[in-house]
């Protein structure tokens, strides 16, 4: 079955790590004969201030990114064909995609099948420089979710990316015994994840779910999250949904906060160093749509 029709709009405010950002997201989606469904959507970010990477190597600054997605899901006999395309644009980045995803049920509607691919394309620029680098994405997409009984069902998902060209971050410096210098990575990079997942219903308008995934890559970085969650319906208009996860990460193998010695990579992101971290949150969900006649 295709999604059904409906508007949304949301406005979403941030700050933290020295950035302050905000804007709308809308998103409208239209079938059309039962057999194909038309999404728009649009997302702006204000930014004002700069993340610690700019701070340290340039001037504060204000910008606006946006995004525009445009996305076809055509429905035949027990399949599902998914086509999408999605445009980001900021001064000193621009980021194109392009995604293909087939769903397929089998066995009865016991058992679902899921194929995507997602290219990637974006110009990787600095505010001085102007536009001087790009980087490629390949993403290919495997998952099964099977039915286990009227109540539960499991799903495992599998996940290769390759990624070529500018990796890295030009207002970012490392640092090599207590000196600034520019930050240098690889220009490839290969990654792979594997995700188990499983949601039972409960009986009583709730549900349950845990799920764990791996994460490694060529870069020595191996990640594990684990989750665990509980959902539960308030009123026919809200959903809350509630969860607690751990994550934990090994770093690069170039990674240093103050490396001894200039090596050919050298990097001090964080987002690329050891990491451990649990997160408990609850997010209220309303359910309202505006249907389209």
């Amino acid at each position: 079955t295709l999604p059904e029709d409906r508007a949304e709009g949301i406005v979403h405010i941030y700050n933290g790590g020295g950035v302050d950002a905000w804007g709308p997201a809308l998103l409208v989606r239209k079938s059309i004969a039962d057999k194909v469904s038309l999404t728009g959507s649009y997302y702006l970010d204000a930014v004002s201030n700069a993340s610690i990477d700019v701070v340290t190597t340039a001037s504060p600054y204000k910008e606006r990114r946006t995004e525009y997605g445009l996305g076809l899901e055509y429905a035949v006999r027990d399949a599902n064909l998914s086509f999408g395309m999605t445009r980001s644009k900021e001064p000193d980045y621009i980021a194109d995609a392009f995604s293909v995803d087939v769903s397929q049920e089998t066995f009865g509607g016991m058992t679902t099948v899921n194929l995507g691919f997602t290219r990637g394309a974006d110009q990787v620029g600095q505010a001085t420089l102007g536009f001087f680098d790009q980087a490629k994405h390949w993403q290919y997409r495997l998952g099964v979710t099977q039915i286990l009984t009227p109540r539960w069902l499991a799903s495992a998902n599998v996940e290769a990316i390759a990624d070529s060209g500018y990796l890295g971050n030009p207002y970012r410096a490392a640092r090599v015994t207590g000196a600034r210098v520019p930050e240098s990575l690889p220009r490839t990079r290969s990654s792979r994840a594997l995700n188990l997942r499983a949601i039972g219903d409960m009986g009583s308008r709730d549900a349950v779910r845990g799920s764990y995934r791996y994460f490694w890559d060529n870069w020595d970085i191996k990640a594990h999250t684990l989750e665990a969650g509980y959902s539960r319906y308030v009123g026919e208009s809200f959903l809350l949904d509630g969860f607690v996860r751990h994550y934990r990460q090994s770093a690069a193998s170039f990674y240093s906060d103050d490396a001894q010695e200039r090596n050919t990579y050298v990097t001090r992101n964080r987002q690329l160093g050891t990491y451990d971290g649990n997160t408990l949150g609850a997010i209220p969900k309303s359910l309202v749509s505006l249907k389209t006649a």
